[in-house]
């Protein structure tokens, strides 16, 4: 079976090499670099079997890049406690959506609006836990906090893409920055299949999903090579992602 490897991070700034990757299944860590070659120095290894290679990496790369614990240290919590957190963070909290399907999105009369006229209508009753949402957002906005997403897109666009796609505007009126990625471009960045926000660049906040799409939990994750490999990926979606304005328009001239 081939194994699901994650790039963790490089000690190297130009070229790559050497490099850290995790086994996202076993745990097991791999690294590559420049071989070992001189002949007194393969002769000091212990127990370097027939068929092995060593190579020669920096400390950093291990200190920086592998992981702290045996097991990861995650922590739990509902969709309470997730929700808290809006109100909480300090600087910025940004988003990568990469699901073609929220279940979430299809439990409202909005949904089924837009099914029917292709509009996203901003009409949450007082009191709704969107509602509530909205008015946090717009809050920790004003104050010159900065909530960000990148949305990735199918080509075509899913149904539940396309009623984010157009409900984005209801986000940006609240302050947020909402930015979009064709499905081809970050696969060609090789950014992960994952759904996280990730605020003051410090705490990740791993969404979990059923196989009905429907959102269960969350794994708040502060393992510092975690949250810098999720960092990483910030930096090369909002790079690349295209503002939801121009994306938009974009789809609407190639249709």
């Amino acid at each position: 079976m081939v194994r699901r490897l994650r790039f963790n991070g490089t000690g190297s700034d130009v070229g790559g090499c050497p490099s850290l990757h995790e086994d996202l299944d076993t745990g097991e860590v791999i690294v590559h670099g420049p071989p070992l070659t001189d002949a007194e120095d393969v002769a000091q290894l212990q127990h370097l079997s027939e068929g092995e290679v060593a190579v020669v990496v920096p400390r950093e790369l291990l200190v920086d890049w592998a992981p702290k614990e045996g097991a990861r240290k995650v922590r739990t919590i509902d969709l309470d406690e997730f929700g808290s957190l809006f109100g909480k963070f300090e600087h910025t909290a940004w988003r990568l959506e990469t699901r073609r399907r929220y279940a979430s999105d299809e439990a409202s009369d909005r949904w089924e609006r837009f099914i029917e006229t292709g509009s996203v209508v901003e009409d949450w009753p007082e009191g709704s836990p969107a509602k509530a949402f909205r008015d946090t957002i717009r809050a920790q906005t004003a104050q010159g906090k900065r909530v960000e997403r990148v949305r990735i897109v199918d080509r075509p666009p899913t149904a539940g893409q396309r009623y984010l796609l157009d409900g984005a505007r209801w986000n940006i009126a609240t302050g947020e920055d909402i930015r979009n990625l064709w499905r081809a471009d970050a696969d060609r960045l090789r950014l992960p299949a994952e759904d996280f926000w990730l605020f003051d660049s410090r705490l990740i906040a791993l969404l979990r999903f059923d196989d009905d799409d429907q959102l269960t939990h969350v794994d708040l994750i502060t393992e510092p090579a975690e949250v810098v490999r999720c960092a990483m990926i910030r930096d090369a979606a909002w790079h690349h992602a295209v503002p939801w304005k121009q994306f938009t328009a974009d789809m609407q001239s190639d249709a």
